[in-house]
């Protein structure tokens, strides 16, 4: 047997990209359907010499993770929707004082705490605009485990390099199911280490100061160089500011960082998309369900296809309209009201030929629910 194929959970596949990833620090509280990361960190992490604390709550999660990566370390958090919720306030410090840091939400159904042990997709536009503010974020998310591994540590590694939280937006389905997981060996992944200062020690060290190509070199808090952290608008030394200059300056910053880096950030998988007249766009474990619709329907001669998205956040605007320019009808297969859907309808050349397949009962999206939304498209005469 191959030492490095496991049968795990999804949750456990997500440890295990966080663990090649480099993880150093965890802090968590337990949340179904999310709690087994936690659980199988508090054992694999210590044998690694890394850190684990489980915290009074999801606020103080989130803080404890902000302190580690700000004292040098890759730092993880793993929640699902009510903590996530909890984690929004601090969320947004991250931001603003861009602070590298991985944030896994798990969903369930809400809101409040809606039923915690069967799936939703419904907090895809909380993981945009959860905290308040203008700003950028990136999410990440993925429909089998093997993706799941990967986007993990794609996870750190964007991370690391634009200075940022990114959240991991994965689901119950997904989390709890078991199938096989091929690890890769040390090295054959690329991974990003935190961008540290060159300034030395006695020299006047600018903490928020890029470098001609964008990144932030950090300087561990507690070492060499005092700086200040504040959520607050601030200069180049960390000092606020209501300058409008500066003020302007850092929001563009910010948000610019990730928005002009859409094309490097965006993850996405395709399948019989070449001739497709019928696109099917999904993410998460809906995607798997979309894919069998489609397969299916290639071998009854239907011109189907399947864009899945791993990228949610910045949203895929240029991919998704290429992809679905030349199809009769687009149908977005999700488990909410629509929220990746009028993503699409708001990037299509012809918002019209956009319909939604969806469940929103804690059931998972099933060929039949999406076959019998193509029955009505068709009724329509689209």
């Amino acid at each position: 047997m191959n030492a490095h194929l496991r049968f795990v959970q999804g949750n456990e596949a997500c440890v295990e990209g966080a663990l090649y990833a480099g993880l150093e620090f965890f802090a968590g509280y337990p949340i179904t359907p999310s709690t087994e990361i936690a659980e199988h960190l508090s054992r694999r992490l210590p044998e690694r010499g890394g850190k684990f604390i489980q915290m009074e709550d999801e606020i103080a999660s989130m803080c404890a993770i902000i302190g580690a990566s700000l004292t040098g370390h890759k730092v993880l958090t793993a929640t699902s929707g009510p903590g996530f919720s909890l984690k929004q306030e601090a969320l947004g410090y991250a931001i603003m004082a861009e602070i590298p840091c991985v944030i896994v939400n798990v969903q369930r159904g809400g809101p409040s705490t809606g039923i915690p042990t069967h799936i939703a997709q419904g907090d895809v536009n909380q993981a945009r605009w959860g905290t308040h503010g203008d700003h950028a974020i990136i999410a990440l998310t993925a429909s089998n485990h093997q993706d799941v591994f990967a986007m993990t540590v794609e996870a750190f590694n964007m991370a690391e390099t634009f200075r940022t939280p990114v959240i991991l937006l994965f689901d119950e389905v997904v989390g709890h199911m078991r199938e096989r997981l091929l690890l890769p060996e040390p090295g054959q992944i690329p991974l990003v280490d935190r961008l540290k200062t060159s300034v030395r020690e006695g020299v006047d060290y600018h903490p928020y100061l890029p470098r001609e190509d964008g990144r932030l070199p950090m300087a561990d808090f507690g070492g060499v160089h005092r700086y200040n952290v504040t959520g607050l608008y601030h200069d180049m030394w960390g000092f606020p500011s209501d300058n409008p200059k500066v003020v302007h300056g850092l929001i563009r910053h910010l948000v610019d960082k990730i928005e002009n880096h859409v094309e490097q950030i965006t993850r996405y998988k395709s399948f019989y998309l070449d001739d497709a007249r019928t696109v099917l766009v999904s993410y998460g474990a809906a995607a798997r369900t979309a894919l069998h619709v489609v397969e299916g329907q290639r071998k009854r001669g239907q011109k189907y296809g399947l864009l899945e998205l791993q990228t949610l956040w910045p949203f895929p605007a240029e991919v998704v309209a290429d992809t679905c320019a030349g199809a009769e009808r687009v149908v977005v297969v999700e488990m909410n009201m629509g929220q990746v859907c009028r993503e699409v309808q708001r990037v299509v050349n012809d918002p019209g030929k956009v319909f939604l397949a969806n469940r929103i009962d804690g059931v998972l999206v099933t060929p039949t629910d999406i076959r019998q939304t193509l029955r009505l498209i068709a009724g329509q005469g689209v």
